[in-house]
């Protein structure tokens, strides 16, 4: 529900904080108050489209309204998926709308602190509020609603999720299906050039460590002159075979000598004699090393140019189906797999289409136990409204549940004909109201009479209320065109709706505003050359105060007894409709 609203520099309104309270609310004030002012700034924090221009304070730059929301069980599990997609912190229970409007155009909408686009707050919105005044958030009036309202009228949700499943495991099966039956030319192209490709990387026998080697040797087999060269040299240092030049192999033998005929005068440098004996073993290995090495090294112009073609294979190839040897390799897998799958086409259409035959069949069952649940319930929802409109006063009004199925051809057999399909079934629902005696039913969006319009709403609002997840319920101004009369029938529903809802009512009727649980009083004065309106919330007597006035009383102690004898009234009545509720 909605706990706290916060408004600055919208329209008349420079400052304002409110505090609504669960059950039924109702702003009352005189006409330019600024009562629908309030409903404006809630709708255009819902996400409602408005122009800074002129809702902007005059000599402001900006207007910020800001929403404190308490979540209730079957609230939070409505906005969940928008809070999880969004990843918001879901505050504990709180939701923190709030949005700033710009004299530039530009809007800062957020979401418990989280920027979001205007649309993304409009999802919230029509979670969290319905406005029946301006019609931007009136669920009821949304036809693509009225078949959730009434399953859920119904108690089909169970029912709707399991058809949802069958209907997408039927839905990935045709698109299977249709990839399937690709025009016949193009999977001969697709096969050619599949055979192509498997035939040319099959051909190349790939090894995903041959172009490491191939590089290795092409570097050894372009520089084996120099390798030959630098070999030579250094066996030629270490073991001689130049005139007038001793090796060093030599050199170090003659220490070895030295050190050994040291040792004997001395056997404190045998460590020493050691070292040099294990240099003199190891430069003669380094020595029939290099020896081999020179020996072994290949200078082959034809050995090279084979690299060299093998290398350019294996680029050409890169260049075509991926940067590495192994993503070569990838792709011609994956390109067998589908030559495979393409190959067993025929075989793969026929078990597609016996799987879409039983799928659609299974969706076709499931659809129409939905149909049948529906239309036993829509008469029922049908007596129920009528019942409502009766003790609202229009006893004549008929309310129609028009439920309606479109052919197709690629839909379930049902009733010995073909309907089209979605996730929600065969059906396509839509409310419709013949207010008057004679005349057809008409799409609620068509209702002309406002007090028709109003009274429809609530009746409908009243019968609807357990399947309506929306928590709180704006009616701005629902007093339009009704009589003091039926403005207490109108009262009583209202506060009927508190039951599940809270609900906020800005009103002129007084019969009406004698069933707040919390009363607005809306006001506006001029301070310092500008127009600036008050909202305070009336105590129980001051209650009767502004009832009387409402009355069209002159403050005599008539008509305060008349709201006094009022308020009784509706608050007897409220204890009588609380008793049944405490008992139970």
């Amino acid at each position: 529900m909605l706990q706290e609203l916060s408004i600055s520099n919208f329209a008349i309104i420079d400052h304002l904080r409110l505090g609504f309270a669960p059950g039924m609310n109702v702003l009352t004030g005189e006409t330019g108050a600024g009562k629908s002012i309030i409903i404006d700034a809630v709708s255009a924090l819902l996400g409602g489209r408005l122009s800074g221009e002129t809702v902007i304070r005059a000599g402001a730059e900006r207007a910020t309204i800001e929403g404190i929301f308490g979540l209730t069980p079957a609230g939070a599990t409505s906005l969940q998926p928008l809070v999880d997609e969004l990843g918001l912190d879901d505050g504990d229970g709180t939701l923190i709308l709030s949005r700033e409007l710009n004299r530039s155009g530009r809007n800062v909408c957020r979401v418990n602190g989280r920027a979001v686009t205007v649309s993304v707050l409009e999802q919230f919105g029509q979670r969290l509020v319905d406005i029946h005044g301006q019609g931007e958030h009136l669920s009821l009036l949304r036809v693509r609603e009225h078949l959730g309202f009434l399953d859920r009228y119904a108690g089909l949700a169970e029912a709707r999720a399991t058809l949802a499943t069958t209907f997408a495991e039927l839905r990935r099966v045709r698109q299977a299906l249709q990839e399937c039956l690709r025009d016949e030319r193009e999977l001969a192209r697709r096969m050619d050039l599949l055979q192509f490709q498997v035939a040319e990387i099959d051909a190349a026998k790939l090894d995903a460590e041959e172009e490491e080697q191939l590089l290795q040797q092409r570097t050894l087999l372009a520089n084996a002159e120099r390798l030959q060269e630098l070999a030579n040299s250094g066996y030629a240092l270490l073991s001689g075979g130049e005139q007038h030049r001793r090796s060093a192999l030599d050199l170090l033998g003659t220490v070895l000598h030295d050190l050994a005929q040291l040792e004997k005068l001395d056997p404190t440098v045998a460590e020493q004699r050691q070292a040099a004996e294990n240099a003199l073993y190891q430069l003669e290995d380094v020595a029939r090393a290099l020896r081999v090495y020179r020996d072994g090294i290949e200078f082959s112009p034809a050995r090279l140019e084979q690299v060299e073609e093998r290398l350019s294979l294996l680029q050409s190839l890169k260049r075509k189906y991926g940067e590495t040897v192994a993503d070569v390799l990838r792709f011609g897998e994956s390109a067998r797999a589908e030559l495979e799958a393409i190959s067993h086409n025929e075989e793969r259409v026929a078990e597609l289409r016996e799987r879409e035959q039983a799928l659609l069949g299974e969706a076709g069952a499931q659809a129409a136990q939905l149909s049948v649940a529906r239309r036993e319930a829509a008469g029922r929802l049908e007596r129920a409204v009528e019942e409502q409109l009766a003790e609202l006063k229009m006893e004549r009004a008929r309310f129609v549940v028009a439920i309606e199925r479109a052919e197709d051809a690629t839909g379930p057999e049902i009733d010995g004909r073909r309907w089209a399909l979605d996730a929600t079934g065969v059906d396509r629902v839509e409310f419709l109201i013949a207010p008057n005696l004679g005349e057809p039913p008409k799409p609620l969006a068509k209702i002309a009479s406002g007090g028709e319009t109003s009274r429809l709403m609530l009746a409908m609002k009243g019968v609807l209320s357990q399947a309506d997840a929306v928590p709180t319920l704006i009616f701005d101004e629902i007093d339009a065109g009704i009589s003091g009369r039926v403005g207490t029938l109108v009262g009583r529903r209202l506060w009927g709706l508190t039951g599940s809802h809270q609900v906020l009512c800005v009103t002129h009727l007084p019969q009406i505003a004698s069933f707040a649980d919390c009363h607005l009083n809306v006001s506006k004065e001029i301070a310092g050359e500008r127009t600036v309106t008050h909202v305070r919330r009336l105590a129980a007597a001051e209650r009767a105060h502004e009832l009387a006035g409402m009355l069209g009383g002159d403050g005599t102690s008539a008509s305060l007894l008349n709201a006094e004898e009022l308020l009784a009234q509706v608050e007897g009545w409220k204890q009588q409709e609380r008793q049944p509720q405490q008992g139970a």
